[in-house]
């Protein structure tokens, strides 16, 4: 993912947590991983993750998005404890380093959010992550609606305590949900306050028409629009979704080079509809990817959503849309850009931290792919086929193994608060 799109077959040293030596050879390592046969590429960077939302997979099927928010989603965040959302964390990160993804930018719920931060430290994740703020709407349930103040001093309390820890591993974000559940004021000074303290915002827009329909009504512009006007927009913003745009908005993310994280399998399974991403990558736009959360999609799983990318893009588009190459470096590079972390993560190149993933590529499903390599990766590659994955250096899968997290426990830990969540929802059969 440098400059070029390198392939080379060369072996890869890595020293103190970041790319020392990319070389024909002939170097001792304590560690020596054998990738013979495997493709050594960047980790994924997806740029739009709920990990409170893991345990909720299967939970919220068949609904549109604001019947899913108020039928299925607020009531289970809202039924969230400690424990719960650990273990949501805990299951979410494990699938997430399994699929070779390294670096994730996530939106909390309203509470619980240090559970998180806590196991992105303690697992070997790099992420940044947010506090949910919600400080109005219908419908939402009394456990997070919040009061302006506490909202916005509840981020500020967690900013101070977790951004830059784990030697920059961990950050932090303003996570607004969206227009709809955010007041005006809110939104103002989480931009103003992001842009003095430089952090990213990160929050929901244009998913779905009705909340289209909604943002307009109540606002009298249209939602891309009425976040710029509140200093929601430029290259620290990351606006999840983006569907359903005007030229107005289209010129709007441009002019201000907003990011868009793009959520195709989420977008498809709440019948959201298509995102127009060759368009906005033709206008100089940033479209990064994201699962959304295991409620909406239910993999989280980047090699599904850079293949659903590029086949939707190519139905709308014709075949010549979204070539493989680009599809790998919106994955990789794209996600980086996003986060502000391009000078440190997203590409194998000397001084950059060792984020680095290891695929198999001798699969039945992957074979041949001695012609074309960035296609076995982006068309016919699954999760499965993630050897080793590396972060800030440091093993965290080998040879398929999870070393930071133990698999049985986090199945276990997530059955349990699953079905105790669901209970106190009031949800379960």
């Amino acid at each position: 993912m440098d400059e070029r799109d390198s392939i080379i077959r060369h072996d890869l040293l890595i020293r103190d947590g970041q790319i020392a030596e990319i070389c024909a050879g002939n170097e001792t390592a304590d560690i020596v991983i054998d990738a013979t046969g495997c493709a050594v590429l960047p980790g994924f960077v997806q740029t739009h993750i709920h990990l409170c939302q893991t345990i909720f997979r299967g939970s919220a099927d068949d609904l549109s998005l604001l019947d899913w928010l108020k039928k299925r989603v607020w009531p289970m965040e809202a039924a969230h404890n400690a424990a719960s959302v650990r273990a949501s964390a805990q299951l979410g990160i494990a699938e997430l380093i399994k699929g070779g993804t390294t670096c994730a930018l996530t939106m909390e719920t309203v509470n619980h959010t240090e559970e998180v931060f806590k196991v992105v430290e303690e697992s070997g994740f790099r992420a940044t992550v947010g506090k949910c703020m919600m400080d109005k709407g219908d419908e939402v349930p009394d456990a997070l609606h919040e009061d302006t103040r506490a909202s916005i001093d509840e981020s500020l309390r967690l900013l101070e305590k977790w951004n830059g820890k784990a030697d920059g591993r961990i950050g932090y974000c303003f996570a607004p949900r969206f227009a709809l559940s955010c007041t005006s004021e809110l939104l103002k000074e989480v931009a103003q306050i992001a842009t003095e303290r430089g952090v990213v915002v990160h929050t929901h827009a244009s998913e779905n028409k009705n909340e289209c329909a909604v943002v307009e009504k109540d606002t009298g512009l249209r939602n891309v629009l009425y976040l710029e006007s509140l200093g929601i927009a430029g290259p620290r913003t990351v606006l999840a979704h983006c569907v359903h745009l005007d030229e107005p908005e289209f010129e709007s993310l441009a002019e201000h080079r907003t990011h868009v994280a793009h959520c195709p399998s989420s977008n498809l399974k709440l019948g959201s509809g298509i995102a127009e991403v060759s368009q906005m990558l033709e206008r100089g736009i940033t479209v990064s990817l994201g699962a959304d959360g295991a409620a909406c999609n239910n993999r989280l799983d980047m090699f599904t959503e850079m293949r659903t990318m590029a086949l939707l893009q190519k139905a709308l588009h014709g075949p010549e849309a979204i070539p493989a190459r680009q599809a790998l470096r919106m994955a990789t590079m794209g996600g980086a850009m996003a986060m502000g972390l391009e000078e440190r993560i997203g590409s194998l190149e000397i001084g950059k931290q060792a984020d680095v993933i290891v695929v198999k590529l001798e699969s039945l499903h992957s074979t041949p792919n001695t012609r074309e390599l960035v296609s076995a990766l982006v068309y016919s590659a699954q999760t499965s086929d993630v050897q080793s994955v590396l972060i800030d250096g440091q093993l965290v899968l080998n040879d398929g193994e999870l070393l930071t997290l133990d698999e049985d426990s986090v199945r276990q830990d997530a059955n349990r608060e699953s079905a105790a969540l669901l209970k106190r929802a009031g949800l379960s059969n």
